[in-house]
């Protein structure tokens, strides 16, 4: 079964075949398109719905030529968000572990930070403790997409993997794959660090599948360093973060400044002082530091 030996992460021009126009449209919008593959939704620009994980994948492997093992192979961007699956309706199996191929632990250290909410950001990856020097290894065999340093994750490397999904090495001290590598499961790829936006040496990893991130922990088991499966299954419930995604996206905060005081910050977001102190688990007395972020709704 040609299960998705495919790109993971733009195929818009593939999807073109099938007469979906990938055209910028307003958060009103909301249009079906053929064979119900994609609708526009109330989304940022380009980033289209998927409803049917079979029709969407028949679609892009009938578009890559022989000749091509991926297609758009881009290795100049980290993330190029242009799917999304929250509302897909069958699922779809991702061989994890087969005779050509396993999964092999990036390194075997404690988890220091899981998928999730972080205050006022999301956190989309595992964050795995390490010393600086210590060997990082690719999780499944691939096609080395990203060899670079980037202001966040330092030190990066993107594997995308020939079962579809594409991992991502970060905060790494020194890399040792170059772009367009072919790489086998267990290779050295870098040594970790504390690189980028980084607090202390660890290795940043995630899961993506066309870019949309994955929980690790719904694949892998990291007190035993081995996937839950042989065979990953990903359907809309490993998407349901993006609603708390939606709710985040609704909270603002508010950095002060130099004069700022509780009424001011008050009566320029439209809220009462009662409401900030509630918000933020503070009293009316509280003195505000330069820098401090305050909840405002």
């Amino acid at each position: 079964m040609k299960l998705i030996y495919l790109s993971l992460l733009s195929i818009l021009l593939s999807v073109l075949s099938l007469d979906v126009k990938a055209t910028n449209y307003t958060d009103k919008d909301t249009v079906e398109t053929k064979g119900d593959v994609l609708s526009k939704t109330p989304k940022k620009a380009g980033v289209q719905l998927v409803n049917r994980f079979d029709v969407f994948i028949d679609s892009i492997n009938s578009t890559i030529p022989d000749s091509m093992p991926f297609y758009d192979w881009i290795t100049n961007d980290i993330h190029i968000r242009k799917f999304d699956f929250s509302k897909v309706e069958d699922t779809l199996q991702v061989v994890l572990n087969d005779s050509n191929d396993h999964y092999t632990p990036p390194f075997k250290g404690n988890i220091t930070s899981g998928f999730g909410k972080r205050r006022w950001r999301y956190h989309y990856g595992m964050d795995i403790d390490l010393n600086t020097g210590d060997t990082v290894r690719v999780a499944f065999s691939g096609r080395v997409r990203i060899s670079t340093y980037s202001k966040t994750y330092g030190n990066v490397i993107v594997v995308r993997h020939n079962n579809g999904l594409e991992t991502i090495y970060g905060h790494l001290s020194k890399r040792m794959v170059d772009i367009d590598s072919t790489i086998a499961t267990g290779t050295v790829i870098g040594l970790g660090g504390n690189t980028g936006r980084s607090y202390g040496s660890h290795l940043h990893f995630e899961v993506r599948l066309f870019d949309e991130a994955l929980d690790p922990t719904d694949i892998i088991s990291f007190e035993h360093f081995k996937t839950h499966y042989d065979t990953l299954n990903i359907s809309q419930c490993n998407f349901m973060y993006r609603e708390e995604l939606k709710m985040m996206a609704a909270i603002k905060y508010h950095r002060v400044r130099s004069g700022n005081t509780l009424g001011h910050i008050a009566v320029k977001y439209g809220t009462s002082i009662s409401k900030l102190c509630r918000l933020n688990g503070i009293s009316r007395n509280k003195i505000l530091q330069i820098g401090e972020r305050l909840r405002v709704r």
